[in-house]
């Protein structure tokens, strides 16, 4: 069989074939589709490149309740049906917390707030070198008492729940270990490592062995937003190529476009970390893992982080794998708490159960629901 230009096929497949058998119907819907899936590829491919539109994130309406040098408290708007309030902390540095609220219909925070729940913001800032003298005493016994307070100054309640979020679950779990005195009714860990001797690849390249963190600091001062993406990047190298391939082949859903031009702008805008909050986080939960060993110092007061946690009578627990996290370096707040029970459904299911409970609870969680995670586990240990 000879040589047949591409052009001759689709003609076949459009028209039939000469021979007399025609091509079936579906055969020319689907050339159809694809021929017009990719007249969109290239048309949405010139409005990216020639007129870039910035993407609305962070709709969700919300007012400013508090404010402390750099970092923001928000208090969502909801119908509030839920009592308790709901303090979340995102990670300090390394990206934006509208990830949360990334677009109408795609946003974890307008999830929470459509269910009921009295939704409060925990906004870090963006740091400069003008932070780089932030240590995390400060974050843990300054920042974070003040934003409760003012959480159950605002909503006239009696008590809280803690949402903490990556490395604002463990700088959370050791707010709430070190302050009794802050009724403290949950605390949520979403996607936080607590056990530090298990956290993959940060782990290993952070390693005391290879890593020297005070010469680091010392050289540098803050750490640049560059080298914190340089470092996320390291984690999977082929990351960029598989979404660039992904865009491509979904370029004709305008759907998709606007939500990868708003997830593609977060997961571009790194946050630099300020010098002395590195040097403590680096030496005392990475290299000597402090926090799950309950020797964490904080303003010179030696707080136990298992006796924090013993606060709450029940422990309720979910993993998932997560990009940087590996399941065993969560799994160690299960292992220094009781763990009471196992239930099905999501992060929403599992928060509405959780923090609609009377008696304390303690929820670790892998899942991002917000970020469509889909694979999970569940683990649990009897009485």
């Amino acid at each position: 069989m000879g040589q047949e230009r591409f052009a001759d096929i689709v003609e076949r497949f459009t028209n039939g074939y000469t021979d007399g058998v025609s091509a079936s119907a579906e055969s020319v819907r689907q050339w159809q589709e694809e021929l017009d899936r990719t007249l969109r590829r290239f048309q949405n491919l010139g409005e990216m490149v020639s007129n870039p539109i910035e993407p609305r994130t962070g709709v969700t309406p919300r007012e400013e309740v508090y404010r402390r040098n750099k970092s923001r408290l928000y208090r969502y708007q909801s119908s509030r049906t839920h009592r308790t309030p709901v303090l979340f902390v995102p990670n300090l540095g390394i990206s934006r917390p509208y990830i949360f609220d990334l677009l109408p219909g795609g946003s974890f925070i307008e999830h929470m707030t459509r269910e009921g729940f009295d939704f409060y913001l925990l906004d870090w800032g963006v740091f400069g070198p003008e932070d780089n003298g932030l240590t995390l005493e400060e974050c843990v016994v300054k920042i974070l008492p003040r934003m409760a307070r003012k959480v159950l100054e605002t909503s006239g309640t009696d008590g809280l729940s803690v949402l903490g979020y990556c490395m604002g679950a463990p700088l959370s779990a050791s707010f709430v270990a070190s302050h009794p005195e802050i009724p403290v009714q949950n605390f949520i860990n979403m996607a936080g490592p607590i056990d530090f001797s298990r956290v993959g690849l940060f782990g290993l390249w952070l390693d005391k062995k290879y890593f020297n963190v005070d010469r680091f600091v010392d050289t540098l001062g803050a750490i640049p937003a560059d080298m914190v993406k340089a470092g996320f990047k390291l984690l999977k190298p082929t990351m960029d190529l598989s979404t660039n391939i992904n865009l491509w082949w979904n370029l004709w859903n305008d759907k998709y476009v606007e939500g990868f031009t708003a997830l593609n702008k977060w997961a571009n805008e790194y946050v630099a970390f300020p010098g002395e909050f590195f040097r403590q986080w680096v030496r005392d939960f990475y290299q000597d893992n402090k926090l799950y060993r309950g020797e964490l110092r904080v303003s010179d007061v030696r707080r136990r982080r298992q006796g924090g946690l013993h606060r709450a009578s029940r422990l309720r627990a979910r993993a998932h794998r997560r990009r940087g996290q590996p399941g065993q370096g969560i799994r160690g707040v299960a292992g220094r708490a009781h763990l009471a029970d196992r239930r099905p459904g999501g992060l929403g299911a599992l928060l509405a159960q959780g923090l609609g409970m009377a008696r304390p609870t303690i929820i670790v969680t892998r899942r991002k629901e917000a970020l469509g995670a889909k694979r999970h586990m569940n683990y649990d240990r009897g009485e």
